[in-house]
């Protein structure tokens, strides 16, 4: 109920608004005069200038000019050059391969049996039954009777209160306060400079001779136990390579360079005298 109270206050609410609005609007329309525009003048149309035909230019042929004869140049001839001899490689001997001894077999360490601990067995839990939940019984629901709805009786009219015009208050001038003079700040006298005080120099204490420390006596050196020798391998010498023969680089002739003949010069035949109508003066 509360909520159907509050939506017709809204709705009457609303409904004064739209006619004190269109009641304004009316008294506004009423009092504001309409302008009336003057009639735009009649432009006369001004006649288009005719302008004469351009002349028929005629097509000038186009010179083609003579192609320069290029003699042809024969190709110089290169002499092939004769392919070196295969020189045999030598014959490298095979170096012997030093055996090393054996390595030592080594015994077999025996593994230790460790014996492995009883683990007791762990008795099952006994699993209890499940107990019999009993089932509901379906509670049937009660028919609730249809409540009529009652017919709200439909709204008066609310007459247009006209709304009153007040006058316009008129509001006086605030004089503009008057701003007086600044006042002089007299200046802060400076504080009389005061000589440092004199700081008497402490007197030093008489120096205190270092201890001597007495040396620590070193520990007894151990000999160090002697290490074998380790045999080394013997010296093998490495077989000389006797050195390729350094074959003689074969002369190779020159090739005459052959001068191209000069080029002929093309002469261009002489730029055509074109004669264009001048046009006539427009009106």
């Amino acid at each position: 109920m509360l909520c159907k109270n509050t939506f017709l206050v809204f709705l009457v609410a609303l409904l004064l608004s739209c006619s004190s609005m269109s009641s304004a609007a009316r008294h506004l329309e009423e009092a504001v005069p309409k302008k009336e525009n003057p009639p735009h003048p009649i432009v006369t149309e001004l006649p288009k200038p005719q302008l004469p035909l351009h002349p028929a230019m005629p097509e000038l042929p186009k010179p083609e000019p003579p192609h320069p004869l290029v003699p042809e140049v024969p190709h110089p001839v290169v002499p092939e050059t004769p392919k070196e001899p295969e020189v045999p490689h030598p014959v490298v001997p095979e170096m012997p391969k030093h055996e090393l001894p054996p390595h030592p077999a080594m015994p077999e360490l025996p593994k230790p049996e460790l014996p492995h601990p009883a683990v007791p067995e762990v008795p099952k839990d006994t699993e209890a039954p499940h107990p019999i939940v009993p089932k509901e019984p379906e509670v049937t629901h009660p028919k609730v009777p249809e409540v009529p709805k009652h017919e709200l009786p439909p709204h008066p009219a609310m007459p247009e209160i006209p709304k009153p015009e007040l006058p316009h208050p008129v509001v006086p001038e605030v004089p503009k306060e008057t701003q007086g003079p600044h006042p002089i700040v007299p200046e802060v006298p400076k504080d009389h400079d005061l000589p440092h005080p004199a700081v008497p120099e402490t007197p030093k204490g008489p120096e205190v001779p270092h201890p001597v420390v007495p040396e620590v006596p070193k520990e007894h050196e151990l000999p160090h136990p002697p290490v074998p020798e380790v045999p080394t391998e013997p010296h093998v010498p490495h077989p000389e390579v006797p050195k390729e023969p350094e074959l003689a680089h074969p002369v190779v002739p020159e090739v005459p360079k052959h001068e191209m003949p000069p080029f002929p010069k093309a002469e261009l035949p002489p730029k055509p005298e074109f004669h264009f109508p001048e046009p006539a003066a427009k009106p």
